[in-house]
């Protein structure tokens, strides 16, 4: 249920941090090009607490969530800014929040929908995973639909990121088997219709996995680890190699800050080779969470199918025929 999401996302802004920037080699294939920038005070990052942006494939609309910021219709809300001619408008809730709390936006790649995680009744379990339809011409979002039984469980899913070729959704949950608290999961579409999801074996450790992000080479991840009893949550990468994914490596002091919580990674289409990321660092802040953004170059792998190289399935790959 939502109140395990709360634990995170509500320590999150009282932890302290202390940061060392440089340009680095990050992790296996994986170099950070510039230092964490603040993005958009007083607009996106501001005296309230900014979640895990998305935006969309145009990078005109920037979505997030917020756990504090008052003006929306439930608990947690997930707002909207658009890109204008001076910069970013001022934030206002997107008309497909509920009463209840929404979370983890995701403005899937072809521009046709934004998934999130919601409590609202008539779900599964706790937090499930739902997606509300946007019409680009008209500039309108429709009635949120929830995913389905297959996709949620009896209890919590998370952070849901669909692939740039819209074929694979990944997820975090913790009502399914896996190795630890909460686990990296991927579900295959086939015929229009998410699959049973499988887990992420060789990425997901024995503590909090969640909040995934591809980087521009579609296989690369970036994903939040919290270990027992952490201050804080730090962002890792899981390499892509020879049609595996490599064990995950912890970003350096020029991305996580110390005894902070580094969370929500996420990726712009129209801006490749940029990563934004939520963290709290006193030297450069406007409130609690903000977002920042980072320049990073990732070697490029072989490319394939997308959706079997992500899932732990061996039959991934014949049911996508």
């Amino acid at each position: 249920m939502t109140s395990s999401r709360a634990v995170l996302a509500l320590l999150a802004p009282f932890a302290l941090a202390a940061l060392a920037t440089s340009t680095a080699l990050a992790g296996e294939g994986l170099r950070f090009t510039s230092p964490p920038e603040l993005h958009a005070r007083g607009r996106v990052s501001t005296e309230f607490s900014e979640i895990k942006v998305t935006f969309s494939p145009d990078g005109t609309r920037v979505l997030w969530g917020s756990t504090n910021r008052p003006g929306g219709p439930g608990g947690w809300d997930l707002w909207e800014s658009r890109k204008q001619k001076d910069g970013w408008s001022a934030p206002a809730p997107v008309p497909f929040n509920s009463a209840q709390n929404d979370f983890d936006p995701f403005f899937a790649t072809d521009g046709k929908s934004v998934y999130f995680f919601s409590n609202r009744p008539g779900g599964s379990g706790g937090d499930d995973l739902y997606a509300a339809p946007f019409n680009p011409a008209a500039g309108q979002y429709g009635t949120a639909q929830n995913l389905g039984p297959r996709v949620n469980s009896p209890g919590d899913e998370w952070a849901p990121v669909v692939s740039p070729d819209c074929t694979t959704l990944l997820f975090a949950t913790d009502g399914r088997a896996g190795k630890g608290l909460h686990d990296l999961f991927v579900s295959l579409r086939v015929k229009g219709e998410w699959q049973e999801p499988t887990p992420l074996v060789e990425v997901n450790g024995p503590d909090e996995d969640f909040d995934g992000a591809f980087l521009s080479d579609g296989h690369t991840l970036v994903f939040t680890r919290r270990t027992k009893d952490q201050d804080g949550a730090d962002l890792y990468v899981a390499p892509w190699r020879d049609s595996h994914y490599g064990a995950p490596e912890r970003l350096g002091p020029e991305i996580n800050a110390e005894k902070s919580w580094n969370l929500g990674p996420a990726t712009n289409p129209s801006e490749p080779g940029a990563l934004y990321f939520s963290s709290h660092r006193p030297e450069n802040t406007a409130g609690r969470l903000d977002i920042y953004r980072v320049g990073y170059e990732v070697e490029a792998s072989t490319p394939k199918a997308l959706g079997p190289r992500h899932s732990s399935d061996p039959d991934a790959a014949r049911r996508l025929k």
